[in-house]
């Protein structure tokens, strides 16, 4: 990519996940490739790649992000790593017959499509939040804060972290129904 407005745009600071996943929407081809690079599959790339949306759309509305691109390419780099490691252990127990005699409870592919796709469908709807709400769902979802907590920490009344709370449950829910997940 040339170094024109476009560049410097991705370049400067951001805040938040929503501008950062307007970012990774525009890359996402050349950061599919550059997994694909790492990975030898397409297939495993692309699932990278939505693993790397829904890091992004978790998180707290007040992070700072100086250099955009650098930070979706290291989070999908990251992951990368994780799913390679996590392969070789396997390949590991597959090579010393340390296999336990009972299936896995994995899902099949048909549901680890349908997990990713469902995984999607939230991570757009949790972006779709007022900031307020979004962080109030992000901090008892993802790090199981209190609602009391939640309360002392952002400086609003309990009652209003569950208004906030039932607002984005309720919204993520119809976007679920909408998509049919």
């Amino acid at each position: 990519m040339g170094r024109g407005a476009g560049y410097q745009e991705e370049a400067a600071a951001v805040q938040g996940p929503a501008p950062l996943l307007r970012i990774l929407q525009n890359h996402y081809e050349p950061l599919r490739r550059f997994v694909e690079r790492r990975m030898r599959s397409p297939e495993t790339a692309a699932d990278i790649v939505q693993e790397t949306y829904v890091k992004v759309a978790m998180l707290d509305e007040g992070t700072v992000v100086r250099n955009p691109l650098a930070f979706l390419y290291r989070i999908a780099g990251n992951l990368s790593l994780d799913w390679l490691r996590e392969r070789e252990v396997r390949e590991r127990h597959v090579e010393s017959g340390e296999l336990p005699d009972v299936a896995d409870g994995a899902p099949d592919s048909e549901a680890h499509i349908a997990g990713h796709q469902r995984l999607r469908i939230l991570a757009h709807a949790v972006a779709e939040l007022p900031p307020r709400c979004g962080e109030v769902f992000r901090l008892r979802k993802l790090e199981h804060l209190e609602p009391q907590q939640i309360a002392e920490q952002l400086g609003i009344s309990r009652n209003m972290v569950e208004k906030h709370l039932r607002k984005a449950l309720a919204h993520c829910q119809a976007r679920l129904d909408e998509a049919g997940a």
